[in-house]
């Protein structure tokens, strides 16, 4: 079960989805990618994966209505990293005021453009203990890759060969533990039979080993 939260900012509100099992270990805030939300079927069969292995989830719009209906003529505030990095910042801000998760320990999980926003609130952010991408665009991430010291795992299908590159070349410029995973046979979105379940394997067993305290 999942229930509707909203996370008030700066700039507007936030709408997200949290969903928190019995005694969870960590939780994991995901960061969806261009033209997404909180819907993604592909993220939110993630997060169910990982709630079934003691992990609480927060699915975050990380746009306002205001800004959603903007992005949608003009495609471009979900190219804005630094935008979206404030926005996951707001998410793991708004955990801290919640019972019954406000101390647990900061994952994210990001998709495409909202994996470089994972990756810039990890280096600027001390909270976040882990980032799994899943077919991301960490190369967005910019100069903050160097600083980011939190343990990343990057996860890339082996067809989706500009990406596996821009990963590859991020991947060497990351400051702490990481690895790349390459789910052969899978694209970009990961449509194929099987190639998400892998990528909720991958991505639990990452938090497993880094996110718990």
């Amino acid at each position: 079960m999942t229930e509707a939260v909203v996370i008030e900012g700066p700039d507007g509100r936030l709408c997200g989805d949290l969903g928190v099992p019995g005694q969870p270990k960590g939780i994991v805030v995901f960061a969806h990618g261009s033209g997404s939300s909180r819907h993604s079927r592909r993220n939110r069969g993630v997060a169910e994966a990982l709630r079934r292995n003691g992990f609480a989830t927060l699915l975050i719009d990380l746009l306002t209505e205001d800004e959603e209906r903007v992005d949608i003529r003009t495609r471009q505030l979900r190219f804005d990293i630094d935008l979206l990095a404030d926005r996951v910042r707001q998410a793991v801000d708004g955990i801290r005021a919640r019972e019954g998760v406000r101390d647990l320990p900061v994952g994210l999980f990001g998709a495409s453009t909202g994996a470089a926003a994972a990756l810039v609130t990890a280096a600027q952010e001390p909270r976040v203990r882990a980032v799994v991408s899943r077919g991301g665009r960490p190369d967005l991430a910019g100069y903050e890759l160097s600083s980011v010291t939190a343990p990343t795992l990057l996860i890339v299908g082996g067809l989706d060969e500009e990406v596996l590159h821009l990963n590859r070349q991020a991947a060497a410029r990351l400051a702490g533990p990481h690895r790349l995973e390459i789910v052969a046979g899978a694209g970009h979105l990961f449509e194929e039979p099987g190639a998400l379940d892998e990528v909720a394997r991958l991505a639990g067993d990452w938090f497993h080993e880094y996110l718990p305290a």
